[in-house]
């Protein structure tokens, strides 16, 4: 009962271990967003502006300073020898501050807290690149494992028409010819099984380096795919303004832009400062203090020039960057527009083979086999209806991969996950 018990358990653990080693799209994606260092360094450089504008309304130091304050160098001055009856000389102690505008400081920690923003709206560009490249690979593989699939299914048929000819020959009813002919052809498929294993093999290396694992981690993908109809939407240039995060950049260095441009006008206002100084007296001189107060003026004439020039090319600054923005949407409605006729091109491609050439060739192939066993068809033309058929369902398998490819472009141009 144990021995029975431990064998289920071990066939329940195998089952389990091979369904854990198929991965979706989308644990893919999570892996990514949660491991990739690119990310992270995205979401270090975020943290660290935050932390930054935490001191956005710091005040300037204080100063403290002590010392002599107007005692002569003759020491024997400071006793209270003097003609007046004191001594001559004060030790001192002062503390000045500068007290901080609070609309500056106010303008100053606006725009710091805003520059994260810029670098959040990079981090999701970076991720839109990362997960096209997820996809690219994924369908990429998929389309190879179902090459393969082809490959097997064509290798049996081919096998079958070798092992039949082998029995011909040996009767004397067929053409030595056409048998090498398939065997090398059986090679030709054997030789073509170790490269689309190869390029597997890259395809998984390659997402699991986008998912920082373990370069030769095995898993397999789920080989069933989604052809998405876009051909009804509408893609002018203001879509992209919602749905590109590159343009969402440009949108935030834009708004900061502003904000920058409101910090150097809020330091044209006036700065107070107070400064407290007390003097103690040499031999018996009185005890004395001074309390001032200070203003910076930047406003003026001579001291705001610099100022000036600063927010006259930060509104230059806006205007540029609002122009390409402008120009990068401009630029994605074309391409998605081009993208949309070639995906539409693909998809009829696909369905003459669906629905006229690959039923042909099947149909071809299914009557020269039947001729063949009735001995009324040649194993060249048996051969000829097979490769036929096998081109062709290898090359619609391709035509479906470049139609993947364009929708992954199109989802990365409109940043579709």
């Amino acid at each position: 009962m144990k021995k029975i018990f431990l064998i289920f358990a071990l066939s329940w653990g195998c089952q389990q271990s091979m369904l854990a080693q198929i991965m979706k799209l989308t644990d893919i994606f999570d892996s990514i967003r949660q491991s990739h260092p690119l990310l992270k360094m995205y979401d270090a450089e975020v943290q660290s502006l935050d932390e930054a504008a935490k001191g956005a309304r710091n005040w300037s130091a204080p100063e403290i300073s002590s010392g002599f304050w107007m005692t002569p160098y003759n020491v024997n001055l400071w006793s209270n020898k003097g003609s007046a009856g004191t001594g001559m000389g004060q030790y001192m102690i002062s503390a000045e501050q500068e007290f901080p505008n609070r609309k500056y400081n106010s303008a100053n920690e606006k725009y710091m807290n805003a520059m994260s923003s810029v670098e959040s709206a990079g981090k999701r560009s970076v991720l839109n690149e990362l997960f096209s490249g997820a996809k690219d690979n994924y369908n990429a593989w998929i389309i190879i494992e179902k090459k393969l699939l082809v490959i097997d299914e064509d290798d049996k048929l081919l096998q079958l028409i070798i092992s039949n000819a082998e029995s011909r020959y040996k009767n004397g009813l067929g053409k030595v010819s056409a048998y090498y002919k398939a065997k090398a052809a059986q090679g030709n498929l054997a030789n073509t099984r170790i490269m689309l294993q190869n390029d597997a093999l890259q395809k998984r290396i390659a997402l699991n380096t986008l998912m920082s694992r373990e370069k030769l981690k095995e898993f397999s993908v789920d080989t069933s795919y989604t052809i998405k109809e876009y051909a009804n939407s509408v893609f002018d240039s203001t879509v992209f303004y919602s749905s590109r995060s590159d343009i969402q950049a440009i949108d935030k260095n834009i708004q900061l832009t502003y904000l920058k441009q409101d910090v150097e006008k809020q330091s044209l206002n006036p700065q107070f400062g107070v400064q407290f100084a007390h003097m103690f007296g040499f031999g018996g001189f009185p005890e004395q203090f001074t309390l001032m107060g200070s203003v910076k003026i930047p406003f003026a004439k001579w001291s705001s020039r610099e100022i000036k020039a600063n927010v006259e090319s930060l509104k230059w600054k806006a205007i540029s960057l609002e122009k390409q923005k402008e120009s990068m949407a401009n630029e994605y409605a074309g391409i998605t527009y081009g993208l949309l006729q070639d995906i539409a091109a693909k998809k009829k491609q696909l369905l003459l083979f669906e629905n006229d050439i690959l039923p042909a060739l099947r149909k071809n192939y299914q009557s020269m086999l039947l001729s063949y066993e009735q001995n009324t068809e040649e194993l060249f033309s048996l051969y000829d209806g097979w490769e036929a058929l096998n081109n062709s369902q290898l090359e619609y398998l391709d035509q479906v991969g470049q139609l993947l490819a364009l929708q992954v472009k199109l989802e990365k141009i409109l940043e579709i996950k």
